[in-house]
């Protein structure tokens, strides 16, 4: 099992028709033209030696080119992923226009084995879904993390305005 560590932040909004959540789409070949279990909360790896809180607001930073919204940050607790990684997650209301993201950029060789370095961005797209439209998206070891959002929120839907 693998040791390593990541943590991240998960931005929702309040809409008249409930919460919606800020997912970013994996970029590279690897995730290309895939949807399902693609998605994922904006979130990095960090060491021992870094606050998880710390590496949340970093990998925001880098994966988004956006800074992470003002607000109090909602503990979300730990979920472990199929390859073991340990995620550490936030949730922070917040309302950013996905079009204003400029991720992040990372290297590997493609096609494997041939030599070739190739840059691709750490997000391909960014956008908003509604909490029961994440799940599918949204990489498997990282749903909990919607419903632990619910719990704290409950449906996310903004009162009626009383009526006269």
């Amino acid at each position: 099992m693998s040791g390593k560590q990541s943590a991240g932040l998960l931005v929702y909004r309040v809409t008249d028709t409930g919460a919606e959540v800020l997912l970013g789409h994996m970029g590279g070949p690897f995730w290309s033209g895939r949807d399902a279990a693609a998605w994922s909360i904006p979130k990095g790896e960090h060491g021992p030696d870094e606050r998880p809180e710390d590496a949340a607001r970093r990998e925001f930073q880098e994966e988004l080119g956006l800074p992470p919204p003002d607000g109090p940050w909602i503990p979300l607790g730990e979920a472990r992923q199929r390859g073991g990684k340990k995620v550490t997650a936030w949730a922070v209301e917040g309302d950013l226009d996905p079009a204003l993201a400029a991720p992040g950029t990372f290297s590997m060789e493609w096609p494997r084995g041939s030599g070739v370095l190739r840059e691709f961005p750490e997000l391909d797209r960014v956008a908003w879904f509604s909490l029961e439209n994440a799940v599918e998206p949204l990489v498997t070891g990282q749903r909990v993390f919607l419903d632990r959002l619910s719990e704290c929120i409950g449906d996310g839907r903004r009162p009626s305005p009383p009526r006269r």
